[in-house]
């Protein structure tokens, strides 16, 4: 009896262990689910977590918290309730490029008020904008955009080590030395970092143009690397993400949304699918763009009017004509 007793109490716990783990993980992580609400990145969303920005039914929520779309769990980030609705989701994964134009911010609110990129881009009806990475006030070109917080958190993760790739300008004597320098490794305050590739684009002189490679996204990387050799950067533009260039149908300050083929290759370098369909700007219908106004209606009304009147003109001709040729009559 007694070791039976002693077994069962012993099995108890195990039970009560099992149960509690299984309990635990229910449902997704909640930085999962904000990011895939297009909240923002998971990166972003830990970070809010962890100043404390997000609450879960009225207690401030912590790192690891698990959540269930389908409960009516009230989630709060800065006091503002996320609904429902948003939490499953956007409609279908959106992702654009971006033309970022020197002198523009990649922020949402600019406390001094300067110009930031969100002002210019397509308005959305369920999610938001995610950038994907960063680019500094003085850096142009290529900037890429989703309302899929997954896609984006995968995209910028460090593992991944997607390439993005610079054209950039610098000024100063740079020699065979300076550039296997580059490529070789730079020890910078931040840790180690280098060029996967640098080549020579042109320019003479102290001005020379480069186009560089690299699989990180520090902050003023690029701009830092050439710094270490003695040479300042004057300009500098990112024209690929990963699979994406930047080309000449995207003007400075405009976007537009990638192929499903651009889409379907970006998806293939972070192991997702391409299981929703790029969703396309929405345009007005041909009814709205056909309706006609009233000075198109004038216009119209005077169109059928003309060979009216042209008929009028040339009968009033023809009997004038006649006259004249008719003999004269005889007294």
């Amino acid at each position: 009896m007694k070791k039976e007793q002693m077994s069962k109490k012993m099995s108890e716990p195990k039970t009560e262990q099992t149960t509690e783990e299984q309990s635990e993980l229910k449902g997704e992580r909640l930085q999962k689910v904000l990011a895939n609400a297009g909240v923002a990145s998971r990166r972003e969303i830990e970070r809010m977590i962890s100043a404390g920005r997000i609450q879960v039914n009225g207690q401030v929520a912590a790192l690891g918290d698990r959540i269930e779309i389908d409960a009516n769990d009230k989630i709060e980030l800065d006091g503002r309730v996320i609904g429902h609705k948003r939490l499953a989701g956007p409609e279908a994964r959106r992702i654009i490029i971006y033309n970022k134009p020197e002198g523009e911010l990649v922020t949402r609110h600019d406390p001094e008020g300067r110009a930031t990129i969100f002002s210019r881009l397509p308005k959305l009806k369920q999610g938001r904008w995610i950038a994907i990475g960063r680019l500094d006030i003085n850096t142009s070109g290529l900037l890429l955009l989703t309302t899929d917080g997954e896609l984006a958190n995968r995209l910028m993760h460090p593992s991944k080590a997607i390439e993005r790739e610079y054209a950039v300008r610098v000024l100063g004597q740079v020699g065979e030395t300076e550039l296997k320098q580059l490529t070789a490794g730079i020890e910078l305050e931040d840790g180690p970092a280098r060029f996967e590739e640098v080549v020579e684009s042109g320019g003479t002189g102290a001005n020379r143009w480069f186009h560089v490679v690299i699989v990180e996204g520090r902050q003023r990387e690029v701009r830092r690397l050439w710094e270490a050799v003695g040479a300042q950067v004057s300009r500098l533009k990112r024209v690929r993400f990963g699979s994406v260039i930047l080309d000449s149908s995207v003007p400075a300050g405009r976007n537009r949304d990638l192929t499903e083929k651009e889409s379907a290759t970006l998806l293939e370098l972070v192991g997702m699918e391409a299981d929703e369909p790029v969703r396309k700007p929405e345009r007005k219908s041909s009814r709205q763009t056909e309706r006609p106004t009233r000075s198109t209606t004038r216009q119209a009304d005077s169109r059928r009017a003309q060979p009216d009147a042209q008929k009028r003109k040339s009968a009033h001709n023809a009997k004038r004509s006649q006259k004249r040729k008719s003999p004269p009559r005889q007294r």
